[in-house]
């Protein structure tokens, strides 16, 4: 599979494409999230206000009451941000985003139409443009015995250097309900992962992770 950066990501669909763009490989600009944050919220512009310091949020977004917004982090245009989604900070969320109830994120860029409705932790990772977590489904970002994260590709190991790496998720991504991403995990495009999956390594475009860790093409209307 392409794990190149655009090979995954339609990058006209986020604030993030330009920075994006200078990487071979997406989790290359996890480093560097908190910087371009920075960068970019002075220049966005009349239509986003900056609510605290170093917290810009468009004039269309909905922010609950409840929700915390950590600095550094953007809201696009359209996005909803609901009861007690807890934004840790260097976050950048694109425009008609749905952060739902008791969702955290950390370190992370949402395209645009990203949603993460329900119970999910997003750290250390990029979510493509239309791609969606289902109910309870998480980014496990650190391995259980603190070693640094690789990517295991069709018998290829590309080391990543990074203690923390959540997962890759191409454009229009299905991830089940209750599922566990772990670290280091890379879903291409238009694929989709089976509720209470256990997904480890790198699922091909076009596919379905099964029960089990079964991978098969998707079939014309899947």
């Amino acid at each position: 599979m392409n794990l190149n950066t655009t090979g995954l990501f339609d990058l006209s669909h986020t604030l993030a494409g330009e920075y994006l763009a200078r990487f071979e490989y997406p989790w290359q600009a996890l480093d560097g999230i908190k910087e371009l944050i920075l960068s970019l919220g002075p220049a966005l512009g009349e239509e986003y206000e900056e609510r605290a310091p170093q917290v810009w949020v468009h004039q269309t977004a909905k922010i609950a009451p409840t929700a915390f917004l950590g600095a550094p982090c953007i809201i696009g245009p359209d996005t909803e941000v609901r009861h007690c989604a807890f934004i840790r900070g260097s976050a950048l969320v694109g425009a008609n985003c749905v952060v739902g109830n008791s969702v955290e994120l950390k370190n992370a860029i949402l395209f645009d139409n990203v949603q993460t409705p329900h119970y999910n932790y997003v750290g250390d990772s990029i979510l493509g443009y239309k791609s969606h977590m289902g109910a309870g489904s998480i980014t496990s970002n650190v391995k259980s015995d603190k070693t640094l994260v690789s990517v295991k590709n069709q018998g290829e190991k590309i080391e990543t250097g990074r203690k923390k790496f959540g997962a890759m998720l191409g454009d229009f991504v299905e991830v089940g309900c209750n599922s566990v991403l772990n670290p280091g995990t890379v879903i291409g495009p238009r694929s989709n992962v089976y509720p209470v999956s256990c997904v480890r390594g790198v699922v091909p475009p076009d596919s379905i992770y099964k029960t089990g860790g079964v991978i098969v093409p998707k079939t014309k209307g899947e």
